[in-house]
């Protein structure tokens, strides 16, 4: 097999929770075959389960600066195959191409490359100058108990990282118009999570005799209130080494906006703010409604109204803001506010030393035409967990994506363009030699 048929080979194997409507005997026989097919890897390379999540260990010349590559096995459902250009697991490859299938990009994407980097690496005889762990977690998707677990037993046994690599930012070149070259965006940290619960309970009845302002009115009052009243923006400092770093690459006045930051910042954060989603959510703490509850017969007022915003926590802002913010603008003794399912925002890795190096020479070697620049992740990862044992923590999966490529996630047509994923490999292979 060719590397493209050992990765299409894998992402057949739906490795879907089963709390989603998947199987564990999927996942066992994805572990499994890893061994098939990288029988280099596993031959040097020790190996151990911990919970369903699988670990090696590269032993390097020295112990002292260890580096974790993160990927995880794990899958979010195909929900509305029927809608597929081409079936979720079949993981067609088509005559441009693109490969079609759920995990092309999140993640099996990540992970297949780091295996191929490391296989041709070993049968090369490399090795490493320092040991080189490889974590795949197996409920990212749901739980991340696995990389939690992973990150317990390192810390047990006192292993603290120069460097972690995980899923996160990739090599775009449409987010800000003017720019001339693709931008490599490296996570440096990733905003915090709180799924916001709205409750308000009181009587019902017959809808023919509505009070003045039913469950579900006050409810819609609450949630309309938090439209109105966005969390302000502000460029943290991610932000603004990020758009530092575009500037010289940026032609026009939004350019020299982003070479002068000092004298224009306050206006290139409402620009930012009013660009676009990906714009906006990257200069301020986001909220979502996705969710609203009420009565269960179109006759019958609701006893219970509920709606559930999710909210992703900017940097420079915490659980206890939102809370408070949140509490402060519904301004409603009556809607109960409630934060549950609450992560903080991520500790700032910094965009400047050995570890940030490394990161970014490997950028430069497999995308010599990108631009690296710090910025922080929307979403969660596995990557958080290992904050409590590492400085040096970045989010970067080594691919080139287009804008609906980026759309394909956790969506119908997740699809990678195998000239892509080829330079994922090339830019793992990169950074293992440099650490």
């Amino acid at each position: 097999m060719d590397p493209v048929d050992r990765f299409r080979d894998l992402l057949r194997i739906p490795t879907v929770h089963p709390e989603a409507g998947g199987d564990w005997a999927e996942h066992e026989r994805f572990v499994a075959r890893l061994a098939e097919l990288y029988p280099a890897l596993h031959a040097a390379l020790e190996r151990e389960r911990v919970d369903r999540s699988v670990l090696f260990r590269w032993r390097g010349a020295s112990a002292e600066r260890p580096t974790v590559l993160m990927a995880h096995y794990d899958v979010v459902p195909a929900a509305g195959a029927e809608g597929w250009t081409h079936p979720p697991f079949a993981a067609d490859l088509d005559a441009a191409g693109v490969i079609w299938g759920r995990g092309t990009i999140d993640d099996k994407g990540e992970l297949v490359a780091i295996l191929e980097a490391v296989e041709t690496l070993v049968g090369e005889g490399f090795v490493p100058a320092n040991d080189v762990y490889l974590s795949f977690g197996h409920d990212e998707e749901s739980h991340g108990t696995g990389a939690r677990a992973i990150v317990d037993e390192l810390e047990r046994r006192g292993i603290r990282p120069a460097l972690v690599v995980d899923e996160g930012g990739a090599v775009v070149d449409d987010v800000f118009p003017g720019v001339d070259r693709p931008i490599a965006a490296i996570g440096v940290s990733e905003k915090g999570i709180a799924n916001v619960l709205l409750t308000v309970e009181q009587d019902g009845g017959h809808a023919s005799t509505p009070p003045a302002m039913a469950a579900t009115v006050r409810i819609a009052r609450a949630v309309e209130r938090l439209e109105r009243h966005p969390f302000p923006a502000r460029l943290d400092p991610p932000v603004r080494a990020m758009l530092a770093g575009i500037g010289p690459h940026a032609r026009g006045v939004q350019g020299w906006a982003f070479r002068h930051l000092g004298l224009t910042a306050g206006l290139v954060t409402r620009l930012m703010a009013r660009m676009g989603p990906e714009t906006r959510a990257m200069v301020r703490t986001t909220m979502a409604v996705t969710q609203l509850g009420g009565s269960a017969a179109a006759n019958v007022l609701a006893e219970r109204a509920t709606a559930t915003v999710n909210v992703r926590i900017a940097t420079s802002s915490s659980l206890a803001a939102v809370g408070a913010r949140v509490r402060r603008v519904i301004d409603d003794p009556l809607v109960r506010v409630e934060l549950v399912h609450t992560t903080e925002p991520s500790p700032v890795s910094p965009a400047a030393g050995p570890a940030w190096d490394a990161v970014r020479g490997a950028v430069e070697a497999a995308f010599p035409d990108a631009v690296p620049v710090p910025y922080v992740m929307f979403a969660a990862s596995d990557a958080r967990q290992f904050t409590r044992i590492s400085d040096h923590v970045y989010r970067f999966c080594g691919m080139r994506m287009t804008r609906a490529e980026r759309a394909g996630l956790h969506a119908i047509d997740e699809r990678v363009r195998v000239s892509s994923w080829l330079e994922t490999i090339a830019f793992y292979t990169a950074l293992v030699r440099a650490v």
